[in-house]
C-alpha cells in the first residue's frame, strides 16, 4: 500500500562526493554568459550554472593540468567539458516531443569537476509519472560515461513543480494543479466512476500526486469506492477553505463526504455547490486532478468545463449502440469547448468462459467513437466480478490486484494520459510566441502542422473586445492609426486550449482565440532576422 503514496517532494537532492573540492558559483559578472536553451515544455529560459573550485582548488587544478601537459596529456577547458556533456546528452530523444532532452530543457544544475573527472546534473521531467524516466536516467549515465575524461557520473531525477499552464485568475485552490483530466460518459451506468477511481490510483502508483473530485452531486460514488478513515470533509475556519480527505495518498472530495448524502436541489444550486467544492478546496500541489464528471451535457457539465481549465478528457462507453449515441454528444461538447479527448475506454466489452471469448453486448461502440471523432487511443475492459466487487468494497481494483489483467489495462491507460497531457501542455505553451529577431508573432495551433507569422500591429487591430468594438452597433472604436506599426507584445500566455492572452505596452490584455488568429492576414514576406546587439 505504501507504494501508492505520492512522494513528499518532487526534488531529489544531488549526491556530492566527499572528495570533491569546495565549490563556488561564478557570478554573471565574472564569467562569460552561457547560451540559453529554449525549453519546449516551458517557454521560460533555462538557466545553467557551472560550478568551479575555489582559488586553492583552481591553483591545484592548474598545477595538475600543467603537469599533465608536460606529460603529453591534453587539458580540457570548462567550456569544452560542458559542451561535451551537453552534446552527449543531446543524443537522447524524448519520444513524445521528438526533441532531444537538452532542447526540451530537462538538463538542470550541471556541475563539472574536471580535475576529478566528475559530472553531476539533474534531469527535470515534465511529470514524476513519466513512464520512461528510468530509461532517461540509464541513457544519461551511459552517454556521459563514455566521454574519455569522465570517471564518475551522478544523475538525479526530478520533475517540474506542479502548476497550471493556463493564464488568467484561477481560484486559489487550482493554482498548483498541473493537469485536470475529466472522465466522462454522458450516460449513467457505464462504469465511469470505476474508470476514474482506478485511473487516479494508477497515476498515484506511477509516482504522481493525485486528487479525485466527484462532481456527481445527485449520486456521488466516491464514498462507496474508497475507504478513507476520515469520511467527512473539514473546513479551515481561518481561510474558509475545504480540507480534502485522503485515502492511500490520493486526495478526495465528494458531496458524499459533506455529511448530506445525495443532493435534492435544482440545477443552478448544484452548479454553485460543485463550484464551491472544487475551487475552495485546499488541493495543494497536484500533478493530476481526476474529475469524475456527472452524466449528461447540461448546465452542470458546461459550468465545470468553463470554470475548470481542463487539460484533457477520457471518454467511457459500453458496446451498445445507445451508449454510443450519448457518448457522441459528450465528445461534441468537449470539442466545442476545445478540450481534447485523448482516450476511449470501452467497459464491459467481453468475458471469457470455457476457453472462448463472449461479447454479450455486441462489438464496435468504442472503435466507432475512435474512428468517427479521431480519438487516438482505445482501451477494452472485460466483465470481471472482481472489478465490480472492488468498487463496492472500497478498495480500487488496481490496488487490490496490481498485477492483474485489469490493472495492466489501467497501467496502459495511465501511460497514455501522462504522455498525452505532456504533449498538450507542450503544444499549448508554444502555440503562439513572439519572435523578437524578426518582430513577428509565430502561430502553430495545437493539432496542426501549419506554422505562420502575423504582424503584431495586425493582431492588435483585430481585437474584437468591447474596448475595441462597440457591442451594440458593431462600430470600430479602435482606429487603424491608434496602433503604431512598431508595436510589440510584452507577454503572451496561454488561455486554456483555445486562445492566448496578449499584453500590450499600453497595459491592454487582448484575448486572441486560435480560430481568430487563423483568419487574420498573414505575413508573406518574412522579415530578415535582426542581429543581436553585443
Amino acid at each position: 500500500m505504501q507504494l501508492l503514496h505520492a512522494p513528499s517532494s518532487l526534488y531529489l537532492s544531488l549526491l556530492s562526493s566527499k572528495s570533491q573540492p569546495k565549490a563556488v558559483l561564478l557570478s554573471p559578472e565574472n564569467c562569460l554568459p552561457l547560451s540559453a536553451i529554449n525549453c519546449s515544455v516551458q517557454p521560460r529560459r533555462l538557466e545553467r550554472s557551472i560550478w568551479v573550485s575555489d582559488k586553492r582548488s583552481i591553483s591545484s587544478s592548474v598545477t595538475t593540468k600543467a603537469a599533465s601537459v608536460e606529460a603529453g596529456s591534453s587539458a580540457i577547458s570548462t567550456g569544452t567539458a560542458e559542451s561535451d556533456v551537453l552534446k552527449a546528452l543531446s543524443q537522447i530523444i524524448d519520444p513524445d516531443f521528438g526533441t532531444d532532452i537538452v532542447s526540451c530543457g530537462f538538463v538542470k544544475d550541471l556541475r563539472i569537476n574536471e580535475a576529478l573527472g566528475e559530472v553531476s546534473f539533474r534531469l527535470e521531467l515534465t511529470t514524476p509519472a513519466c513512464p520512461i524516466k528510468d530509461m532517461f536516467e540509464q541513457k544519461a549515465n551511459e552517454v556521459v560515461a563514455v566521454l574519455p575524461w569522465v570517471k564518475n557520473v551522478n544523475v538525479t531525477m526530478s520533475a517540474q513543480p506542479a502548476r497550471p499552464i493556463f493564464a488568467g485568475q484561477l481560484p486559489m485552490g487550482l493554482q498548483k494543479i498541473s493537469n485536470i483530466v475529466a472522465v466522462s460518459s454522458c450516460k449513467g451506468g457505464v462504469g465511469k466512476s470505476t474508470v476514474a477511481v482506478n485511473l487516479a490510483y494508477t497515476l498515484a502508483g506511477m509516482g504522481a500526486r493525485v486528487g479525485i473530485f466527484d462532481a456527481d452531486v445527485y449520486g456521488p460514488s466516491l464514498p462507496t469506492m474508497v475507504s478513507p478513515e476520515n469520511r467527512l470533509l473539514e473546513m479551515n475556519p481561518e481561510k474558509k477553505t475545504i480540507i480534502p480527505t485522503e485515502y492511500l495518498g490520493v486526495k478526495l472530495v465528494s458531496f458524499g463526504f459533506a455529511g448530506q448524502g445525495r443532493a435534492i436541489m435544482r440545477g443552478p444550486m448544484v452548479s454553485g455547490v460543485i463550484d464551491q467544492l472544487l475551487t475552495t478546496t485546499e488541493w495543494g500541489e497536484l500533478d493530476y486532478l481526476v474529475v469524475d464528471m456527472p452524466p449528461g451535457t447540461g448546465d452542470i457539465q458546461l459550468t465545470l468545463c468553463q470554470v475548470v481549465p481542463l487539460t484533457a478528457a477520457v471518454i467511457v462507453t459500453t458496446p451498445q449502440k445507445l451508449a454510443f449515441i450519448d457518448v457522441a454528444k459528450g465528445v461534441r461538447m468537449f470539442s466545442k469547448l476545445k478540450v481534447p479527448c485523448v482516450a476511449v475506454v470501452e467497459n464491459m466489452c467481453h468475458f471469457d468462459a470455457d476457453g472462448k471469448r463472449y461479447y454479450p453486448f455486441g462489438k464496435g461502440s468504442g472503435s466507432q467513437v475512435v474512428q468517427q471523432f479521431g480519438i487516438p487511443h482505445l482501451f477494452d475492459l472485460p466483465i470481471r466480478p472482481t472489478l465490480s466487487a472492488s468498487g463496492d468494497s472500497g478498495m480500487p481494483e488496481v490496488v487490490a490486484d496490481p498485477q492483474g489483467e485489469v490493472a495492466n489495462t489501467f497501467q496502459n491507460l495511465g501511460v497514455c494520459v501522462v504522455q498525452q497531457c505532456a504533449k498538450i501542455r507542450q503544444q499549448v505553451s508554444t502555440a503562439v510566441t513572439y519572435d523578437k529577431s524578426i518582430k513577428a508573432i509565430r502561430v502553430k495551433v495545437p493539432d496542426s502542422d501549419e506554422e505562420f507569422l502575423l504582424h503584431p500591429a495586425t493582431v492588435r487591430r483585430n481585437d474584437r473586445s468591447a474596448q475595441s468594438v462597440d457591442e451594440w452597433t458593431g462600430e470600430q472604436k479602435l482606429q487603424y492609426t491608434d496602433v503604431p506599426e512598431d508595436i510589440e507584445p510584452e507577454e503572451i500566455r496561454p488561455m486554456g486550449n483555445y486562445a492566448v492572452s496578449i499584453t500590450w505596452p499600453d497595459g491592454f490584455s487582448q484575448i486572441a482565440p486560435y480560430d481568430q488568429l487563423q483568419m487574420i492576414e498573414r505575413l508573406v514576406d518574412v522579415p530578415q532576422p535582426i542581429p543581436a546587439q553585443a
